[in-house]
């Protein structure tokens, strides 16, 4: 490149350009494309020492690449040198197109900044266009594409010929810097490409690990999993399930297939699963297996999202709980019946005879008049004795169970007298009608559970009714038993003789009586009733829609049950009832109610004095 006036050095060096460019493009990597790009300028462009200065992350620039000088090389590869330090150099000195040229007069100030430096000492230029050692030429390489981006800059020093370059040699190592930058782009893009080929194998690798890690938590978990599918008309669809949960509900895969969870819930178990969040939600509730049982299990959702479409599938984990439930069942039991009879306790008696009681505020003035007005009307009392104790004149003109016409020592109802063998010692005790079953009057309020269904408040006390009241209100029925009223009866039973088996026969024996006694009454009355052990041997039975005339009679069926011989060990006993007829009613209290009852029974029992038992 001595000079521009003689073409066949053009022609040379276009050669050597073409050829050095061409290798530009066979560097595998960013590192090979820096140094092919060093190294070509040595080689084609004719200059002793090239170095490639290539622009980081951070803005700075890092010595990249170096050629012509081993010990050179050495001393200042990977060093890094300011961006403003480039930019100042960048700016000074003579333009030569895209290159910049500092010559030794002006470069002196440079010598101390922290750009990264190769030179050695030399005598001043003896002539005009002389290269002195101290001379600095820069080719910055832009980013493809018409931007300034400036991706590094190519520093030369020691043209061969000792001179500057001339038109023809600037404008050759311009176009040099211009094929590098472009090398350079596509070297790091293909080192991205590589990078990003590299992740994504990773990924796809540690996917592939992660789905057989969940497919064998899933297949292998000892509860059940299964996969549901969201959205679209196969909403809920059960998609996938694990052999644990197949196990649970005694089907195969293939057959959980055709259905959904709603499609397996239990009836009464449909709300829930419907009020269940997909995202997190837990549920309690039974789901049917193939031999149409009911298995109750904890179902815990989450949702497996896809970050395009959004949520696609409904991951559920299904535990089997049916043992803990059935605990669960047993305690609530316990503490709700007798441990002996099996019977609703005191607790369970109060508990469900107050949720047909209410204030009802406005219909009877104090709870005082609601027992009044039901002790009047059912053989009530005007006082008493001490300790609840009612002498035989305290009646108040009512006439009390147990003293009526024809009544003989039962709860209300007249019978004729029945012989019974001499020297038996036992009183005789008399037939009664054949009792028919009683059916409970229609109550379009009532609850299909056979409970009557509270619907509210609303009472209106200016007016004396309840237009908005949906309280469906308990009330004892009327006086005349011919009025056909019906009402809430609380049978409160004692048992006669029963302390002299206890004492005569022990307790094993009493229990065994007890037990029987409840059996007996349990047959007695229809499903809805309640029957109670209160507590020793009184019992309290609560029998809905009756009438007067309908406990009566249901007292006498009761106690007829209750009379015939009970074998313990070998031994027939025998044990008599009294029973008092109490009535519920919205004003009352609990222990009102039961208190009435228990007073109706004290009084039958006392009008029965010449009815003598005793154990057999």
């Amino acid at each position: 490149m001595e000079t521009e006036s003689e073409p066949y050095v053009r022609l040379a060096t276009l050669r050597q350009l073409h050829d050095v460019v061409g290798e530009l493009n066979t560097a595998r990597s960013l590192a090979d494309t820096l140094q092919t790009v060093a190294d070509g300028i040595v080689k084609g462009l004719g200059y002793e020492l090239a170095c490639v200065n290539l622009v980081q992350p951070d803005g700075d620039l890092v010595v990249a690449a170096f050629s012509g000088n081993a010990a050179a090389e050495a001393l200042i590869t990977g060093r890094v040198g300011a961006r403003a330090s480039w930019e100042r150099r960048l700016s000074m000195g003579e333009t030569w197109g895209e290159l910049r040229y500092i010559p030794h007069t002006e470069g002196w100030i440079l010598l101390e900044d922290d750009v990264p430096q190769w030179y050695t000492e030399g005598p001043d230029p003896r002539f005009e266009d002389e290269w002195h050692p101290q001379d600095r030429l820069y080719a910055p390489m832009y980013a493809p594409g018409g931007g300034r981006e400036l991706l590094g800059v190519i520093s030369v020093d020691r043209p061969r010929g000792g001179r500057r370059p001339g038109p023809w040699g600037r404008e050759a190592l311009q176009m040099y810097a211009s094929q590098a930058a472009i090398a350079i782009s596509n070297a790091r893009l293909r080192a991205n490409m590589q990078r990003a080929l590299v992740r994504l194998e990773r990924e796809q690798q540690a996917l592939r690990a992660s789905e057989e890690s969940f497919r064998q938590a899933f297949e292998y978990a000892p509860s059940g999993m299964a996969i549901a599918e969201m959205g679209g008309d196969q909403h809920g669809r059960l998609l996938r399930t694990n052999d644990a949960l197949c196990r649970l509900l005694g089907r195969s895969a293939s057959a959980i297939r055709r259905y959904s969870f709603s499609d397996l819930v239990h009836p009464e178990d449909i709300g829930t699963l419907l009020r269940t969040s997909a995202e997190g939600g837990r549920a309690e509730l039974r789901l049917a297996r193939r031999d149409s049982t009911y298995v109750w299990v904890s179902l815990r959702n989450s949702v497996v999202a896809d970050t395009t479409d959004g949520p696609r599938f409904l991951l559920t984990h299904v535990e089997d709980i049916e043992e803990r439930k059935r605990n669960e069942l047993q305690l609530a039991h316990r503490a709700s019946h007798d441990s002996l009879t099996g019977l609703p306790n005191s607790a369970e008696l109060r508990a469900r005879l107050s949720a047909r009681l209410c204030e009802r505020p406005g219909a009877i003035s104090v709870r005082e008049s609601a027992v009044q007005a039901v002790d009047k009307a059912f053989g009530g009392y005007e006082g008493g004795g001490p300790n609840g104790a009612y002498d035989e004149g305290g009646y108040g003109g009512v006439v009390p169970y147990g003293q009526g016409p024809g009544y003989n020592g039962t709860s209300g109802a007249a019978y004729a007298p029945v012989p019974t063998s001499p020297g038996s010692g036992y009183e005789p005790y008399e037939p009664y009608e054949p009792y028919e079953p009683y059916e409970r009057p229609y109550d379009p309020y009532a609850d299909p559970t056979g409970e009557r269904a509270f619907q509210g408040d609303g009472f209106d006390p200016s007016s004396g009714v309840a237009p908005l009241d949906h309280h469906v209100h308990t009330v004892a029925p009327g006086a005349d038993p011919d009025d056909g009223s019906k009402g809430l009866a609380v049978l409160f039973c004692d048992l006669d003789g029963f302390k002299s088996i206890n004492d005569r026969f022990g307790h094993n024996t009493g229990d065994a009586v007890l037990i029987e006694v409840a059996r007996r009454l349990n047959t007695g009355v229809r499903d809805g009733d309640t029957v109670a052990r209160l507590g020793g041997d009184e019992f309290v039975v609560l029998a809905d829609g009756l009438g007067a005339t309908d406990a009566a009679d249901l007292a006498v069926r009761l106690r007829n049950a209750i009379i015939p011989p009970i074998r313990v060990d070998g031994r027939a006993v025998r044990v008599g009832a009294s029973f008092g007829i109490g009535w519920a009613s919205c004003g009352m209290t609990v222990e009102e109610v039961l208190k009435s009852a228990d007073q109706r029974m004290y009084i039958e029992k006392r009008s029965r004095k010449t009815v003598h038992r005793r154990a057999g």
